[in-house]
């Protein structure tokens, strides 16, 4: 008797395992062709109770990332959640880096119940998505959630996203990552995106972002370019 039922078991349990929507693997790396960006709410009414990190270094790293998707021709699209009513227009820096880029507004949280945004990324056919914004808690952590259940793998930007206090913040990303999202800065994605140093096509562009909003590192070009490149 106990026979044909380990074989119903066994038989149930291949048919969901065969059901089971393929994930991308997380030791492949991010390049330019398997990627696709996300960044949600860069809007005044958040950014104004942003504590969990300092609202310059916040826009400078979410520019920081929005020029590096545009060199290496990664799709990005930008989200806002009611911007003629509440949360007001997505921040100047960022359409300034991007003109080429109209925003999808909203109504709902969670912006991957904006059927137009959702079909937009889809089409793109890329399963590495890569989201930041505003806040973390809310407008982050509902969208990775439903893309990860959707069978996307997600990466949180987590130095270009910002919440109301350093607890929120961090514990949306510790939701996240039991979640299956995996936590990256965006310099590191950046530089993930060019591989090596050998594509200078992209190169010279990468070492200009990081000059502009790179911090020390930037500084550090910038000193090589000037004192030790001319004396070689």
């Amino acid at each position: 008797m106990r026979f044909p039922l380990v074989r119903t078991a066994l038989l149930s349990l291949f048919a969901l395992f065969v059901a089971a929507p393929a994930h991308a693997d997380l030791r492949d790396p991010l390049t330019r062709d398997n990627s696709v960006v996300l960044m949600v709410d860069y809007q005044p009414q958040f950014v104004f109770s942003v504590q969990s990190i300092p609202v310059l270094e916040l826009i400078n790293n979410a520019v920081g990332l929005s020029k590096a998707a545009k060199t290496f021709e990664v799709p990005t699209f930008y989200a806002t959640i009611s911007a003629q009513s509440f949360g007001g227009p997505f921040f100047r820096q960022l359409t300034e880096a991007r003109p080429e880029l109209t925003p999808f507004d909203r109504t709902s949280i969670d912006a991957w119940q904006e059927p137009r945004l959702r079909a937009a990324i889809a089409a793109t056919g890329r399963k590495k998505l890569l989201v930041s914004g505003l806040w973390t808690d809310s407008c982050v952590t509902l969208p990775v959630l439903s893309a990860l259940k959707e069978g996307y793998e997600v990466y949180v930007v987590v130095d270009a996203s910002g919440d109301v206090n350093r607890e929120s913040h961090e514990m949306a990303v510790q939701r996240m990552i039991q979640a299956g999202a995996v936590p990256v800065t965006w310099m590191a994605v950046m530089l993930e995106w060019q591989g090596d140093w050998a594509r200078g096509n992209t190169g010279a562009q990468v070492q200009k972002i990081a000059q502009e909003h790179g911090g020390g590192w930037g500084q550090g070009i910038d000193y090589h370019q000037r004192m030790v490149a001319p004396r070689k």
